[in-house]
Order: structure tokens, then C-alpha cells, then sequence
């Protein structure tokens, strides 16, 4: 799985819908916030803000919830938000990147390094993971919206680089260059979508028995449950068996 997390799940995540909402919104919050205040207010005019409200409205994010998130980014002319990325292993030596959007990195780190700590892992320096990965772009788009071979074929015509289905959404990838030019040609026939940016694909993933996979797991979200962690990535693979049964996953 290219992210753990990633907004991509937050529909399909069956039995935490409720508890994870405000949670969710506050990081789609942020994004939005952090959008606006880095570009154009305008949604055509700025991509970043733009893959935010989207990710927002798959999210069933209310309409007053998205707009003040945007004026926020006048109100506070003294916040600042910045993007760091963290790179390390979890149980198992599994590779794991970690986005955070903070205000105050030396409380992210500790924070992150103390969860990686508690659960088997270690916090490394930048590039012990990342070479494990490779940056793409990602586009996911709810299967109501679009049949399989519609999609396809208009993801083959825009020049993406794969285009796959599962049992809920189809998942278009793009080398990072490509990715707006991509995104603007999908957006001409579809434009909801459940998320799109550039994330971080895994070269290979790591297959691990059903216990231990849930262990990672369980660290994974423990992670995505710091108000600071906007995504999870993980070299993990997660067998479709254990996804149904888990209602953690």
C-alpha cells in the first residue's frame, strides 16, 4: 500500500467513522489553512488548495468547516505551519515516512520519536527510509463516479503511468513530474476526488504474518493519531483478508 492512512481510507475505515471525524477534519483543516496561506485563495488558480478542498468534500467535510479553514489563513497572519518529513523503521524493520505540518518542530520530533521508541521502532535520519520509496502522484477516485474502462482509458489519454481498481476506488499513479498535467486532464471528465497529491509509493513492500502486521498496524495509527501527522507511509503489504477483518485497518 503506497500510505497507510492517507485520506484515501477515510471512507472505508467501517468501524471508527464517528471517533475519527473531528480528528480527520482537523488535519484536513490544516491542510486547507496551509494551502491558502502558501497560494492564490482561488481554487483554480492554486493545485495544493485545490487537492484539499477535494480531499475535504470526499471526507463529507462541511462547506462551513472548508471556508473558514481558507480565512483562517488571513486571520492568523502569525501562524505558521511547517512541513517536515520523518523517515525510520517500525516492529519488524518496516520502512516508514511520516509528513507532519507543525508549529513547533521541537514538540513533533519528540513526540514522533517517542512513538516510534514505544513501539520497537527507531527514528532515523533523512534517507535512512526514503530510498526505500519512490515520490509519484496519486490520484483516487470513488468507483461510483467512473466505470473501470472509462477510467482507464481517460488515465492512459492524460499520460498517467498506471491505473488500477479495487473494491472501492480506482487509484491513478503518475511520475511526479506529470502529476498536475495528469490531474488537469482526468479533472476535464471527474471532479470529485477522494484525494490526490504526491506521496510516496513503496519500491517493495514487506509481507508479514497476521499477528505482526497488526502489530505495525496498530504503530502505523498510533502514529496518524498525532495532531502534527498529516500522512503515514509504509512499506507494508496488508493481505485484503486481514483488511476485511480488521476494523482497526
Amino acid at each position: 500500500m503506497a500510505g497507510h492512512s492517507h485520506w484515501a481510507g477515510i471512507k472505508h475505515k467501517k468501524g471508527k467513522a464517528d471517533k475519527l471525524r473531528s480528528k480527520i477534519f482537523s488535519k484536513l483543516s490544516k491542510e486547507i489553512t496551509v494551502a491558502a496561506k502558501l497560494g492564490s485563495k482561488e481554487v483554480d488558480m492554486n493545485p495544493r488548495l485545490r487537492s484539499a478542498i477535494q480531499a475535504a468534500k470526499a471526507a463529507n467535510m462541511p462547506k462551513d468547516n472548508i471556508e473558514r479553514a481558507i480565512n483562517k489563513s488571513e486571520l492568523n497572519k502569525n501562524l505558521n505551519y511547517n512541513s517536515i518529513i520523518y523517515e525510520g523503521f517500525g516492529p519488524e524493520k518496516v520502512a516508514v515516512i511520516v509528513e507532519a505540518l507543525t508549529d513547533n518542530k521541537n514538540r513533533t520530533a519528540s513526540n514522533i520519536r517517542t512513538i516510534f521508541q514505544k513501539n520497537g521502532g527507531n527514528l532515523g535520519s533523512t534517507g535512512v527510509a526514503s530510498h526505500q520509496f519512490r515520490q509519484v502522484g496519486v490520484i483516487r477516485i470513488d468507483k461510483k463516479i467512473i466505470s473501470d474502462n472509462s477510467i482507464l482509458e481517460l488515465a492512459i489519454n492524460g499520460g498517467a503511468e498506471d491505473c488500477s481498481s479495487n473494491s472501492f476506488y480506482h487509484e491513478i499513479i503518475t511520475i511526479k513530474e506529470n502529476f498536475y498535467k495528469v490531474k488537469v486532464e482526468i479533472e476535464k471528465k471527474v471532479q470529485d476526488f477522494i484525494s490526490s497529491g504526491i506521496e510516496w509509493l513503496p519500491i517493495n513492500k514487506i509481507l508479514l504474518d497476521q499477528e505482526k502486521t497488526k502489530s505495525v498496524l496498530n504503530f502505523l495509527e498510533i502514529l496518524e493519531d498525532d495532531d502534527d501527522v498529516q500522512y503515514v507511509y509504509a512499506n507494508l503489504e496488508v493481505d485484503s483478508k486481514l483488511i476485511t477483518k480488521n476494523s482497526n485497518i
